[in-house]
């Protein structure tokens, strides 16, 4: 970073936190916005990316196989548009998978590794996480498509929405609770409305993403974790139907939006 950006980043972040508690969210956003724009020059997620790629075309596994035959959906091997498509159903597996899980398919079917689906960033739960880098980054800037075609893609969408209403634990939350409402946010965090269609392909889209805070390029299933440990609820199992579900709600509510992926965060 040269130093006239390093001095304008460190000028967006005092402005943010000395900004006056009557500021305009308008103002607030767009340094905010300015921020992000200057932290994103060397956004580490790209070396998740080239490990990706460099995993998807290298055989491995009891089968020593690569995955280049792996069909996300889209026709064996094809990655460009297949993330902003995803969750959708696959004959294969018998139900919706998202993109994660049909990284997991794979990798069984193809190369013989028993990957476990409740065994969240270890072992080969790391590489699906620079694998799903390398997908979501081929389609950055395409539109949201997830389909509703099949039954279990609408029983899922359905199912996906009362999760995302249903209030319950010790505060009584839901994601509706923070994700159901326009213009607000939690200290400089903006809080996207999952319900209406912008924000929520940027939302559904913005994921994976190289996390500044802690260092680490977090998967859509991972934040929806998250999530609910905020919400003090019990964390899902990774790989469970309600992640599934929810990011088949917010996809389908995103679609026409173009991916933002893969971003970076604080």
């Amino acid at each position: 970073m040269s130093l006239k950006k390093a001095a304008t980043l460190a000028f967006a972040i005092g402005a943010l936190l000395n900004a006056p508690a009557f500021a305009q969210k308008s103002d607030t956003e767009k340094g905010i916005d300015r921020y992000r724009e200057l932290i994103a020059d060397g956004n580490p997620a790209e070396l998740f990316d080239m490990e990706g790629e460099e995993l998807w075309k290298k055989k491995a596994g009891p089968k020593n196989a690569s995955l280049e035959k792996c069909d996300l959906g889209l026709g064996p091997g094809v990655v460009k548009g297949a993330h902003v498509q995803l969750p959708r159903y696959f004959a294969d597996a018998g139900k919706v998978q998202d993109l994660e899980l049909r990284i997991a398919h794979c990798m069984r079917t193809l190369q013989g590794i028993d990957v476990k689906d409740n065994a969240y960033n270890k072992a080969d739960h790391k590489k699906i996480i620079a694998l799903a880098t390398y997908i979501a980054t081929a389609s950055k800037g395409m539109a949201v498509a997830v389909p509703q075609g099949h039954p279990e893609e609408k029983r899922m969408y359905e199912v996906g929405k009362r999760a995302f209403f249903y209030r319950a634990g010790p505060y009584d939350f839901s994601c509706a609770t923070c994700h159901a409402t326009d213009n607000v946010r939690i200290r400089l965090q903006g809080l996207p409305n999952i319900t209406q269609a912008k924000p929520a392909g940027e939302a559904f889209t913005s994921w994976p993403a190289y996390r500044v805070g802690n260092g680490q390029l977090w998967p859509m299933q991972k934040r929806l974790n998250d999530c609910y440990r905020q919400q003090r609820f019990p964390e899902p199992v990774y790989g469970s139907e309600v992640t599934v579900a929810l990011s088949v709600y917010m996809g389908v509510n995103g679609n026409g939006v173009n991916s933002l992926a893969v971003p970076i965060k604080r």
